[in-house]
């Protein structure tokens, strides 16, 4: 364990010593040292400045800095050690001195890479490239990272490294575009329920309490039913609104019930492939596909999901 150096000499706290650890220096210079902070601490007590002050503003300061700064980072910027920035961020520490309060309150926030942040972004963008069929070794070349902490995040880990979420998300950017050739990822995929790039937005594969959208309806009783004909796994969303469609018909007679399911099923079989034949028509025009997705209602994920759904062979087949 290496051993924290000595302070300089003419110092106070070179001067004072510390019980148990190192004895007060004799030098000239520490002795003046110690006579004038002495000095400092009676005018103090005497005029009622307190060497001390409520920790309050700088527990708020720290918890904030921490959001995009590490506490090494953080120590490091306010020249203390990680564990009492922590002890004061937690409350352990009610009051400090104003010189560490001044510091910390002047430090400025900066993204740190050590720093520990929420996984679920990073999960989920490595679930998507299994998806489309990219292996872990894939995923990790492509991130310049190891195989081994790919596989650890896509089984889920709940915070890592800034640093390692920001080279899995240079990742996801190479190969969200490109088809992988592993089977066995796209199986395990399919067979965990993960969601494809397609069914997610780039402003919401980061946040908790997001859902992929799947079909384009998800969260209908309409999604649910693309779920089925096109044997996705229905998603929460979806499964709670065909359960609430559900009740709400539970009145009817039996006939007329199945009668409602029917046209259900067939109002959602039928639109994937009109979504997919008309897009195909306006691309051949040389419309974007942003503008082919905004003209049928969709959204470009939800649209691009379609065409790979019902390819154009099967459309003429039909």
């Amino acid at each position: 364990m290496a051993t924290k150096p000595l302070p300089a000499h003419g110092t106070y706290a070179r001067a004072n010593g510390c019980p148990g650890y190192r004895e007060p220096c004799k030098c000239e210079p520490c002795l003046n040292a110690r006579r004038a902070g002495k000095k400092r601490q009676r005018v103090n007590r005497q005029l009622g400045r307190i060497p001390y002050r409520d920790a309050s503003r700088a527990r708020a300061r720290l918890r904030e800095l921490n959001q995009t700064m590490g506490w090494v980072a953080i120590a490091a910027a306010v020249d203390s050690s990680p564990a009492h920035m922590r002890q004061i961020a937690s409350g352990r520490i009610p009051k400090i001195k104003h010189a560490t309060h001044a510091k910390i309150m002047a430090v400025k926030p900066e993204p740190s890479g050590g720093q520990y942040i929420d996984a679920t972004g990073s999960v989920r963008h490595c679930r998507a490239l299994q998806a489309l069929g990219h292996t872990a070794e894939t995923i990790a070349t492509a991130a310049g990272s190891a195989r081994s902490r790919i596989v650890i995040v896509i089984s889920g880990q709940q915070r890592i490294r800034r640093s390692l979420a920001m080279k899995i998300e240079v990742a996801y950017r190479a190969l969200a575009e490109k088809e992988g050739t592993s089977t066995r990822s796209r199986n395990r995929a399919h067979r965990e329920g993960w969601a494809p790039p397609g069914a997610w937005d780039d402003d919401t594969i980061d946040d908790p309490n997001a859902h992929p959208e799947w079909t384009g309806h998800c969260g209908t009783d309409r999604g649910w039913w693309l779920h089925s004909i096109n044997d996705i796994p229905v998603c929460p969303p979806c499964e709670t609104a065909h359960q609430q469609w559900k009740a709400e018909r539970a009145h009817l007679s039996h006939k007329e019930r199945w009668a409602e399911l029917g046209r259900a099923r067939a109002a959602a079989s039928n639109r994937g492939a009109t979504i997919a034949a008309d897009a195909r028509e306006l691309l051949s025009y040389g419309v974007p596909v942003e503008q082919a997705a905004a003209r049928l209602g969709v959204t470009r994920n939800h649209l691009q999901q379609e065409l790979l759904r019902h390819p154009e062979d099967m459309e003429v087949a039909a």
